[in-house]
C-alpha cells in the first residue's frame, strides 16, 4: 500500500511498524499526498508501533550475581584452566609475588645476599610452586639468618 509506504518514509520506521485505524481506512485510501499523510498522522489515524526489544533485567540479574563469585562452577566453565588464564600470566604472578617476597627478606636482612642469589635462581627455575612453598623451603632449610 502506498499509504503506508509514505508513512514509514515520513516516521522514519519500516512499514511493518505502520498501524492504520481500521474505521479511517477511507480516509487513508484517499490521501496520495505526504502532506495528506502528515495531516493522518497528526489525527492519529496513522500510527507507528513501538519496537519490540528484549528485556535485560534478567541479564542485569545474571551479572550481578557474576561480580559477587556465583555462576563459576564447573558446568559454566568452557576451555581449560590455561585458557581462562593463560600459563604465562599465572607464572607472571607467582614469580612476581616470590621475587618481591626475596626481596622483602634481603632488606629486612633475615638472608645473606648468597642465599637471596641461591633462592632467586630456584624460583627463576620454577622450584617453588608458591610463595608459601618458598617460605617452608627457608624454614627447613634453616636459612634465616639473625
Amino acid at each position: 500500500m502506498m499509504q503506508k509506504r509514505l508513512a514509514g518514509q515520513l516516521l522514519k520506521c519500516p512499514e511493518g511498524r505502520i498501524r492504520l485505524e481500521p474505521e479511517r481506512i477511507s480516509d487513508i485510501r484517499e490521501a496520495i499526498t505526504k502532506e495528506d499523510i502528515r495531516t493522518l498522522i497528526s489525527e492519529g489515524a496513522i500510527r507507528k508501533v513501538p519496537e519490540k526489544g528484549s528485556s535485560k533485567s534478567r541479564a542485569r540479574k545474571k551479572a550481578d550475581q557474576r561480580r559477587k563469585g556465583r555462576r563459576k562452577g564447573q558446568g559454566s566453565k568452557k576451555g581449560k584452566r590455561t585458557a581462562r588464564l593463560p600459563g604465562k600470566k599465572s607464572w607472571i604472578g607467582r614469580i612476581r609475588l616470590q621475587r618481591e617476597f626475596l626481596q622483602s627478606m634481603k632488606t629486612r636482612g633475615l638472608i645473606s645476599n648468597q642465599t637471596f642469589t641461591m633462592l632467586y635462581r630456584k624460583s627463576k627455575g620454577g622450584f617453588f610452586r608458591n610463595k608459601r612453598h618458598l617460605k617452608l623451603y627457608v624454614n627447613e632449610q634453616k636459612l634465616i639468618t639473625k
